[in-house]
C-alpha cells in the first residue's frame, strides 16, 4: 500500500483570491497581494540579492507545477517560473473566513471553520479587563507589558529588559486571532511560560480565540535578545473529525511534523517530530525513507512565514524558497511508485505588501509520486479527500469545499 505526505509550505501563496478585497493590512486591502509572484519579480529585478542573487531559482517545485498553479490562480506568470509541469498540479482556494494557521490546516484536512473568530482590533490598549485579570492572577503578577499589535521581534527588542527587570509578562497581538506572550527563558522561566499559557488558553478559546502562543526568547539589552525553538501553540481544537483522525481510525500511522501537533491538538497524531525548518527537512526525508506501508505523514515548514513573511524579508523568503526546492530533490527521489506527495500552503504572507499580517492568496497544490491528472481548480478541503482517497479511507460527510471556483 502506499503511502501520503502533505507538505505545508507555510504561507507561500499565488495570489488570485477572489474575497481578497475583504481582508486588510491595516487599511490596504489584500487586493492585488501575491507571495510567489513578487517575490520572483523581486528577484529578476535584483531586489533580493541579500544572500543570493539572480532571479528565483525553484527547479523542482517548477517540474511539479508551481509556475503552472500560479498562471491559473492570478493570470500572471512569475519571472523564473515557466508555467510547464511534469506531473499533476492545480490551485486551491479557501472557504473559511480567516486567513490564518488554524482556518487554513483545518480546512486542508477537510474541515472548514464554522465560525467567525474572536479578534482583538485595537492596535493599543488590545485586550479588555478580564483577559489582563486571567493572565495576571494566572502568572501571580501584578501587571502585563505590550498590550498591543506588534512584530513578535520588535515587541522584545522594545520590551525584553523591562520584563527581565519586572518580571510582567509581554502580551501581544496582531491581525490574526490570537493571544501572544512572551517571556525569557532564563528569568521567567520556559517551563513557567508554558504552563501560563496552557492555564489560560481555555478562557480565550472560550471567547474564540483562534490560539494562545508561548514565545519564549533568550539574550540581554547588551547582546540583543533572540526568540528560541520553543514555541509553543495551544488551538482550538477543530469542530469535527480531520483528515488525521480519518486515517488514524482507519488504523493507519499518522507521523506528524513541526507545528502541526499544536495546531490539531495533537488529534489523530500518533509520533511528533519537532524542529527548527532544516531538522525538518531531515525528518521529512527520514520518513519518505522509511515510514511504513500505508503511513500519512502531514508536515509543516514554518519559517517562510515566521522568518520572512511576517518581517517583508524578501530576499530571506527567496533564500528559503531555494533552499528548500534543493533540500526536496532526496525527499522526491526517496518516493516509492505507489506514494503521493502533496505540497500546498496554508495563506499567504506577501512580504512585499503592507503591513506585517497574512494576506488572503489562494494556494498551490503540487503532487509528486504516483502520477495524477490534472486537478485544476479545487477548494482547501479538497486536498483532504485526495489524501483520503488515496489512502482508501472513508471520508465524513462534511461541508462543501471551494470546488469550482
Amino acid at each position: 500500500m502506499g503511502r501520503a505526505f502533505l507538505v505545508v509550505m507555510d504561507s507561500l501563496g499565488i495570489g488570485g483570491a477572489p474575497d481578497a478585497g475583504e481582508y486588510f493590512n491595516g487599511d490596504i486591502p489584500d487586493t492585488g497581494a501575491n507571495t510567489l509572484l513578487h517575490i520572483a519579480e523581486a528577484c529578476a529585478a535584483g531586489r533580493a540579492e541579500d544572500g543570493r542573487s539572480g532571479p528565483l531559482y525553484l527547479p523542482n517545485l517548477t517540474k511539479l507545477g508551481i509556475g503552472a498553479a500560479l498562471k491559473l490562480a492570478c493570470g500572471k506568470g512569475g519571472a523564473g517560473l515557466p508555467d510547464t509541469a511534469h506531473t499533476g498540479w492545480g490551485v486551491a482556494s479557501e472557504v473559511s473566513k480567516g486567513k490564518d494557521t488554524p482556518s487554513g490546516h483545518w480546512e486542508l484536512a477537510g474541515v472548514p471553520v464554522p465560525w467567525e473568530w474572536h479578534y482583538f482590533p485595537d492596535k493599543t490598549d488590545s485586550f479588555p479587563q478580564e483577559v489582563i485579570k486571567t493572565v495576571c492572577e494566572a502568572a501571580e503578577v501584578p501587571r502585563i507589558l505590550g498590550n498591543c499589535h506588534a512584530s513578535g521581534t520588535e515587541i522584545i527588542d522594545r520590551l525584553g529588559a523591562e520584563h527581565c527587570q519586572s518580571g510582567a509578562p509581554i502580551c501581544y497581538t496582531s491581525a490574526d486571532s490570537v493571544f501572544q506572550i512572551a517571556a525569557h527563558e532564563t528569568h521567567f522561566g520556559l517551563e513557567r511560560l508554558i504552563k501560563l499559557c496552557s492555564d489560560i488558553a481555555p478562557k480565550l478559546h472560550e471567547m474564540r480565540v483562534g490560539r494562545v502562543i508561548a514565545r519564549p526568547f533568550i539574550g540581554t539589552q547588551q547582546s540583543g535578545f533572540s526568540r528560541t525553538e520553543h514555541r509553543r501553540d495551544f488551538a482550538m481544537p477543530p469542530p469535527k473529525p480531520v483528515l488525521s483522525e480519518w486515517v488514524q481510525s482507519a488504523g493507519h500511522p499518522v507521523i506528524a511534523l513541526g507545528k502541526i501537533g499544536d495546531i490539531f491538538s495533537m488529534r489523530g497524531i500518533d509520533k511528533l517530530h519537532k524542529g527548527n525548518d532544516g531538522k525538518l527537512m531531515g525528518d521529512l526525508l527520514s520518513q519518505t525513507q522509511n515510514a511504513p506501508d500505508g503511513a500519512f505523514v502531514f508536515a509543516n515548514f514554518v519559517e517562510f512565514d515566521s522568518h520572512y513573511g511576517h518581517r517583508r524579508d524578501i530576499a530571506g523568503y527567496a533564500r528559503a524558497l531555494e533552499w528548500f526546492d534543493a533540500a526536496l530533490l532526496p525527499v522526491l527521489a526517496a518516493l516509492r511508485p505507489d506514494d503521493l506527495m502533496i505540497l500546498t500552503a496554508d495563506h499567504g504572507n506577501d512580504p512585499s505588501w503592507h503591513g506585517t499580517d497574512h494576506t488572503r492568496e489562494r494556494v498551490p497544490v503540487l503532487c509528486a509520486g504516483k502520477p495524477m491528472g490534472h486537478i485544476g481548480h479545487i477548494g482547501f478541503a479538497d486536498v483532504a479527500r485526495i489524501i483520503a482517497n488515496h489512502l482508501g479511507v472513508p471520508v465524513p460527510r462534511q461541508e462543501p469545499s471551494a470546488n469550482g471556483y
